[in-house]
């Protein structure tokens, strides 16, 4: 897949100000790696932080790209003519060790370990890791709802 040529407005639904990751570096089936540079204005920006919302955020915005891409057609890199929304279900377990800087580059990192298909619909689990270069700033268990509007 080239990285690349993915405009991440195009692959998830979220747009700015609430879009938090800027480009993937790795994804397939089961795992996925993105990474996203704190803009100054960004509305989980306090204090001269990203806060711990925002790393969630981050978190379950990278997530949904495994289990949502498997609604796209195939090869279709942008979704067109799919649309689909997603929630956060439950944190079943968070871990916060620090808050990046605005202006730092977060390196997210996430697998599934469970999913559940139905018609037109996702229920799914995914551990997710989130580092700014080598030090870990989050650590979850997400679940996740994605489901095809018609």
């Amino acid at each position: 897949m080239d990285f690349e040529a993915i405009d991440i407005q195009d692959f998830l639904p979220h747009r700015p100000p609430f879009l938090m990751v800027e480009k993937f570096h790795a994804l397939d089936e089961t795992s996925v790696e993105s990474s996203f540079t704190i803009p100054q204005d960004n509305v989980f920006s306090e204090e001269g932080v990203f806060n711990e919302f925002g790393l969630l955020e981050n978190a379950a915005q990278t997530c949904s790209s495994i289990v949502g891409q498997s609604f796209f057609e195939k090869n279709d890199l942008t979704g067109s003519g799919t649309k689909l929304i997603g929630f956060i279900s439950a944190v079943k377990k968070v871990d916060v060790f620090k808050l990046p800087k605005i202006g730092q580059t977060i390196f997210t990192r996430a697998s599934l370990k469970s999913r559940f298909d139905s018609d037109g619909y996702s229920i799914c689990t995914l551990n997710c890791d989130i580092f700014e270069s080598e030090q870990k700033l989050l650590a979850c268990e997400l679940n996740l709802f994605i489901q095809e509007l018609k």
